[in-house]
């Protein structure tokens, strides 16, 4: 029997080990997932924080309760299908590696794959025949091939050469994780997935029709790759134009939202975009970008990417400038202001401030001379360019002793009548009122 039908074997009978490496918003609920159905999973990373509380069965992300995970850790007597641990040395135990590591921009809006590399790195030192690697971190077209594989390629020994599609398999199956959403997870969501051959495609395929609903085969890797970059470019490109006819309805003198609402009874040919206070969150900031860049290398400029992340990104100055006019009409200036923000997160309900446009309004404020408060039930504190701070308390005094309240991000559990009801000055940047 060869390798692959040797590991398909495990696969579909459930005996494979997956070892999952990353177990952020997308490696936590990923492991559960493949838990439910039976299989035991190695779960790695190199926060010996995380390590330690899923080995105690406690959650640190809101998709997952710890409830839930206490069924599938150690700790649970009878289960154990979840180990988590630093140490790499464990994948030479693992059927199938997962690769779920942060892919963030530097400065210069670049990707940075320095995790993606020490990861590939690490599997690459323990890969062996008979081994699957998925990468699920979202990149740039042609990452598999041209980072991935040839690190992998240089594994194995020499009486044992690694070959893709022959002795190993490999494909890129993009994470489509949205944090706080109960309608659609990791098991209903559809789940594309491009191998580098045809073996490579069966195996990666087969793995994942153990755990999610419906697996979505493409051709290739980079297909995969430019999959995800089309999505969230999409609602990027979107929401930026949704935003800047907020400001063109603002200089009109039209109520953006009663267009939008009208806008969106037509049946066809329209899909509804809210504007806001810009776009945060570690998807549709970023993943454009990793395509513009790689388009930069093959001489072609992004142009709607481009744009797009330039109206989005200055959202936040236009809502600050709203609360500069709001305070003008009752005669006070920004500076020595009391304002409180409510909601710091990029999106309601949530605890995830990753690229929130809430953090650049209050930077923003701060910078000129507010004195800036902010409170959000999901998130106790924060530090953001140089400034730290911690949610007010006691909301209702908040709102008491502020000149103005400015709605960021919104929370469910806010009552907003109330809030206006006392609040002495308020900007809705989420149109919640």
């Amino acid at each position: 029997m060869n390798e692959k039908q040797t590991l398909l074997n495990k696969i579909t009978h459930h005996q494979a080990r997956i070892a999952i490496i990353g177990l952020g918003y997308v490696g936590l609920p990923l492991a559960v997932a493949f838990a439910k159905n039976g299989f035991q999973i190695i779960g790695i990373d190199i926060d010996e924080r995380k390590v330690d509380a899923i080995n105690r069965g406690e959650s640190y992300i809101s998709d997952i309760t710890s409830e839930e995970l206490t069924k599938w850790t150690v700790n649970a007597p009878g289960a154990g299908r979840i180990v988590a641990t630093t140490d790499y040395v464990s994948l030479t135990t693992a059927d199938v590696a997962i690769i779920c590591v942060p892919t963030p921009l530097n400065k210069t809006r670049d990707p940075d794959v320095r995790f993606l590399i020490a990861a590939g790195e690490a599997v690459a030192q323990h890969l062996h025949p008979g081994m699957l690697v998925v990468l699920e971190s979202t990149t740039y077209p042609g990452t598999t091939e041209e980072l991935l594989l040839p690190m992998l390629e240089q594994g194995g020994s020499k009486e044992q050469p690694c070959k893709v599609g022959k002795n190993f398999f490999l494909a890129f199956s993009p994470e489509r994780i949205d944090p706080g959403r109960t309608d659609w997870t990791v098991e209903n969501t559809p789940k594309v997935v491009g191998g580098f051959t045809p073996n490579c495609q069966d195996v990666a395929t087969t793995l994942y029709q153990q755990a999610v609903e419906r697996v979505v085969p493409v051709s290739s890797p980079a297909a995969a790759e430019m999959t995800k970059l089309l999505e969230n470019t999409f609602r990027a490109v979107n929401i930026a134009m949704v935003n800047e006819v907020a400001l063109m309805c603002d200089k009109l003198g039209l109520d953006v939202w009663e267009i939008i609402e009208a806008a969106a009874t037509k049946p066809y040919g329209f899909m509804k975009f809210t504007p806001g206070p810009g776009v945060g969150g570690h998807c549709i900031p970023l993943d454009p970008h990793y395509l513009s860049w790689k388009l930069k290398t093959l001489n072609y400029n992004a142009r709607f990417i481009q744009l797009a992340g330039e109206i989005n990104s200055e959202m936040p100055r236009y809502w600050v400038e709203k609360v500069q006019d709001a305070l003008n009409d009752v005669e006070k200036p920004v500076k020595g202001s009391r304002i409180l923000v409510l909601g710091v997160a990029y999106k309601k309900d949530i605890d995830d401030v990753r690229e929130s446009p809430a953090l650049d309004i209050i930077a923003l404020l701060f910078e000129k001379g507010a004195d800036i408060r902010y409170h959000d039930p999901h998130v106790a504190t924060f530090a953001y360019n140089g400034l730290q701070m911690i949610s007010e308390p006691d909301l209702d005094v908040a709102i008491a002793e502020a000149d103005c309240v400015v709605i960021a991000t919104d929370h469910s559990s806010y009552n907003w009548k109330q809030i206006a009801d006392n609040a002495a000055l308020l900007v809705d940047t989420r149109h919640v009122l």
